[in-house]
């Protein structure tokens, strides 16, 4: 782990002090002016480390040298660039170009996928009733258990890929299997907050209190402690995400296998995902063809990683880009060209 990643980890755990203990340390309604900014800096914050990779990838890597750079490209789609390549400057403009796209692909891929998860959280929250000016406080400490279980996730499941490369068919699979079930529940979807797993597991092993406490997660009891409802949905959201992230990582592995790259794709991604939460929540119907997008954009990478292995078929970083933000503009504009038809009474 190079000490730039590290100072990446710590950067974000600086944003998150900053963003609880500073922001947002009272409850308050987020609005669709704060949470435009927000977003706004979080994609900024995305596309200025997409910059730095371009300008100093090597930090990311710990690149120093030839010979650095040509273990790190050792089995790469890409390692054929550098054949012949005595050049470490020119060789190194080749790699950095490369990871960058990647990162990009990556987080496109994260964050597009992120946009059906926000639609779970928003039916969550709505089953729940939860009051909205504690929306941030429930979506902060799921981020911050996201950003703990990636981790572990990611690097866990890098190390299994580089040991057995047919686990990519397994995903391809996986996310063909995902992509014709978007297509057949239609966004038709509801959250039962009674028979959820989560909460039928809470219920057994927990005292959960009848009430809820303000915006606490626990509370007391004739001297015992409870937890509340608020805790239930921050339970199930972080459930929510995990299901999530079994499609979503898979995804970012179609276009780079790099742990690195893959889990400062995906944390930038999600930690935008609370600001752009509030800004869909409000017009999460207007696109109503994203849904369908998706569906389509998992097919794509399933496929993509499908007939990589099998066929030895590569398709590039740039083209995947390509694909990947095409599939989402396309989605907004038939969204806004096609309005969703109210079911007839």
């Amino acid at each position: 782990m190079s000490p730039f990643f590290i100072f990446f980890l710590l950067f974000i755990v600086a944003m998150l002090a900053l963003d609880l203990g500073l922001f947002h340390k009272d409850d308050h309604v987020v609005g669709m002016r704060e949470a435009g900014a927000w977003t706004l800096v979080w994609v900024s914050l995305a596309m200025l480390f997409a910059l730095l990779i371009r300008l100093k990838g090597e930090w990311l890597h710990g690149i120093e040298n030839m010979e650095d750079l040509m273990a790190y490209a050792a089995g790469s789609d890409w390692e054929a660039k550098l054949s012949g390549c005595t050049d470490y400057a020119a060789a190194l403009d080749i790699y950095r170009r490369e990871v960058c796209g990647q990162y990009l692909a990556g987080y496109f891929i994260e964050e597009s996928l992120s946009i059906d998860n926000i639609f779970v959280m928003i039916m969550i929250f709505a089953s729940f009733g939860v009051r909205k000016e504690y929306y941030h406080r429930v979506l902060f400490w799921g981020i911050l258990g996201a950003i703990v279980l990636r981790f572990l996730f990611i690097f866990a499941l890098g190390a299994l890929v580089n040991q057995f490369s047919w686990l990519l068919v397994l995903f391809g699979v996986v996310l063909l299997y995902s992509s014709v079930k978007m297509f057949a529940d239609r966004g038709d979807r509801t959250v039962d907050t009674d028979s959820h797993p989560v909460v039928r597991f809470a219920a057994r092993h927990f005292r959960v209190s009848p009430g809820s406490d303000g915006h606490n997660f626990f509370t007391r009891i004739d001297g015992k402690r409870y937890i509340t409802p608020l805790f239930l949905v921050l339970l199930v959201i972080e459930f929510s995400d995990i299901i999530f992230a079994v499609d979503s990582i898979p995804a970012v592995f179609s276009v780079s296998t790099d742990t690195m790259v893959v889990y400062t794709s995906n944390i930038f991604a999600i930690m935008g995902l609370r600001s752009l939460f509030f800004l869909l929540s409000d017009i999460s119907d207007r696109f109503w063809m994203l849904h369908y997008g998706l569906g389509a954009l998992l097919a794509f990478i399933g496929l993509k990683m499908i007939v990589h292995e099998l066929l030895h078929v590569h398709i590039s970083t740039g083209l995947s880009l390509t694909v990947i933000l095409s599939i989402l503009v396309l989605s907004v504009l038939l969204s806004v060209l096609i309005p969703k038809r109210k079911p007839a009474r």
